[in-house]
Order: C-alpha cells, then sequence, then structure tokens
C-alpha cells in the first residue's frame, strides 16, 4: 500500500521551507548528546523578571521537599497579578521528546494564550531529562509536584478542585500518564487532561508513524531515539507498563475529560486518534482535532498560520468549556 503523506498546509509548507537542515534532521543516538547541548544553551528559557511581563504576570519559583528517589522538583508558578482568590490550575509539562525542553520557555505563551484570558495559575514542572533520568524518573517528578501542589492549594492560592493537567508533544504524553497514575494511586483528582500532539506509544509502529518517516518535523527515527533513551533495555518490551506509554493502556475508565489534538500530517496522528477511541469505548469523554495539513510543533514554528489560530482558539474553548459551572464538556 503507498503511503504517500498528506499535503502540508500551504502557510506552514513555507515556514517549514526555510528552517535550516539542522532542526530539520533526524534525533539519532549518535547526534542526540550534541543535541541535548544545542537544546540547553539555545532554547529561550526566559528570567522570572521577564516572565512577569512588566508586572502583568506574578511568578516565583518553588520547589518541594526531596522525595524518595526524585529529590527536590522546580515548579514555575505564574498567574495573573492582581488576580485574588483560589484560582484554577493549569499543571503544565513541557516537551521536548522527554530529552530536552525546560519548564521556563513554555511559559510566555501559555501565560498570555491560557492563563491571562481564563484566569489560570500555571504551575510548569522541571522534570528530569532522558537518557540521564530514564523511566520513571520523569513521571515521578510529575506526580511529585502535583501531590505537593495539591496538599499545599491554599497556601498557594490554587483551587485544587479545578485541576487540570496539560502538556504538549512529550509533557501530553506525560499528561496522560500522570492522569493514569492520579487514577489508580487514588491521587489528586484532576477535572481535565490537554493532550496537544502527545507522544503515548513507544511501539513507533503506528500507520502514520510510517507514513510520515523522513516528512514530518519529529519523525519515527526521532520518535524510536527518544523511547530508546527514556526506556533503556525496556525499550520494545511487552510488559512496559501504561504509565510509561499510555498508548499501552488497557482500561482508560474513570479518567477526566481530554482535549486531543493533532495534525494530519504528523508521526503522532494515528496513536492520538487511537487514544481519544479508547476514552470513548471506556465510557470516557474526550474531545479530538485533528488538523488539516498540519506537522508536530505546527503552532510554534507557524504561530499566525490559520491553522495555528483556529487550534488556539479550540484549545481555549474547551478550557473555558471545562471551567464553567455545572457538568465538564462531554460529561453526564
Amino acid at each position: 500500500m503507498a503511503r504517500r503523506p498528506p499535503a502540508v498546509d500551504p502557510e506552514l509548507r513555507a515556514v517549514l521551507a526555510g528552517l535550516d537542515g539542522a532542526a530539520r534532521s533526524p534525533l539519532t543516538p549518535a547526534n542526540l548528546a550534541a543535541r541535548q547541548r544545542s537544546d540547553a544553551t539555545s532554547r529561550p528559557r526566559p528570567t522570572i523578571e521577564e516572565l512577569r511581563a512588566d508586572g502583568r504576570f506574578e511568578v516565583e519559583e518553588l520547589r518541594t521537599p526531596p522525595a524518595g528517589d526524585c529529590g527536590e522538583v522546580v515548579l514555575v508558578s505564574a498567574r495573573p497579578a492582581g488576580a485574588t482568590g483560589a484560582l484554577p490550575l493549569l499543571y503544565y509539562l513541557h516537551g521536548g521528546g522527554l530529552v530536552m525542553g525546560n519548564a521556563w520557555s513554555v511559559l510566555p505563551r501559555l501565560l498570555r494564550e491560557m492563563a491571562l484570558p481564563l484566569g489560570l495559575a500555571v504551575l510548569s514542572v522541571e522534570y528530569r531529562l532522558a537518557p540521564g533520568t530514564p523511566y520513571p524518573g520523569q513521571l515521578e517528578d510529575c506526580w511529585t509536584g502535583l501531590v505537593w501542589a495539591t496538599e499545599r492549594a491554599a497556601d498557594l492560592d490554587l483551587d485544587p478542585d479545578r485541576v487540570i493537567l496539560g502538556g504538549k508533544s512529550a509533557g501530553g504524553g506525560l499528561a496522560a500518564a500522570l492522569a493514569l497514575l492520579a487514577r489508580d494511586r487514588g491521587g489528586p483528582r484532576p477535572i481535565g487532561q490537554l493532550l496537544l500532539s502527545p507522544m503515548l506509544d513507544d511501539r513507533n509502529s503506528s500507520f502514520s508513524s510510517h507514513q510520515m518517516a523522513g516528512h514530518d518535523t519529529w519523525d519515527r527515527t526521532s520518535n524510536a531515539t527518544a523511547w530508546q533513551a527514556l526506556l533503556g533495555d525496556r525499550y520494545g518490551s511487552d510488559d512496559l507498563p501504561p504509565y510509561a506509554a499510555p498508548a499501552r493502556a488497557t482500561d482508560l475508565a474513570g479518567l477526566p475529560p481530554a482535549y486531543l489534538e493533532v495534525g494530519s500530517a504528523e508521526t503522532f496522528r494515528d496513536e492520538a486518534v487511537a487514544y481519544a477511541n479508547m476514552i470513548w469505548q471506556a465510557g470516557g469523554a474526550a474531545e479530538l482535532h485533528v488538523w488539516p495539513g498540519a506537522c508536530h510543533g505546527f503552532d510554534t514554528f507557524a504561530p499566525h498560520a490559520a491553522v495555528s489560530r483556529d487550534a488556539r482558539g479550540a484549545r481555549v474553548g474547551w478550557l473555558r468549556r471545562l471551567l464553567r459551572p455545572g457538568p465538564a464538556p462531554g460529561g453526564s
């Protein structure tokens, strides 16, 4: 069967054509260390003062006490300046394939696009990266921060009954895993999970992963490299737990309502669609958007493209409905 990739949106295609070769080259075991060093020095890492944006936001770094093997976890806390009372919380996990990224770089857009219009507090988690820290280190960091923040919600002016787990790419996969973990450990009860192009399946065997090989900004070579870095000798094993790769889950009942988005021209398309379908089959609530012609990271590469604007509007709309008093979106 021919696996010709879907056409990329014209606005996105024009932007992608202008990227240099290094930005489009796949991540491999041979270049992983060099790419990590480059990311650590080149990815934006705004200061606390820069994140405050001339007084529009209140921002501080928080640190949890050491817990188990994960030590202290850094959480970057931000909220609209002057907001009073206990705010709903977006507990956010950054992308980067679980091998790159940081908690600070994602905040300017989150604050501008979600926190300010919706009156949200945000906690962005600086979890440890693979391969220096293999699974389950990242997830346990995220769990430690979530439990710590909800237990101290009154001191942090947070509403522990209105917590949304969110993330993009690797962070979306972590958010899905954290929702499973919270359900199974009987921990905090989030009201929603915002899963943006989530990295869910270590098996890397979907139709779209093959169809987009060598075409997407994050293709199956990069994906395999990242999963191998995370899982080590457990990569490809049959008994991998769903907390490592949520697509492995066989029971998605009892999870909070989910928002899933993915591009039609990206590697993660089919695993995101399959995950939404599994939630529906388990009787849960999921809102799924497959953006036509969108590649992985489309709204980062081309934030002003029409499809990027539409995607941001849909996310904010779902969050607004989720936070509105009454039944959750898709709930009963």
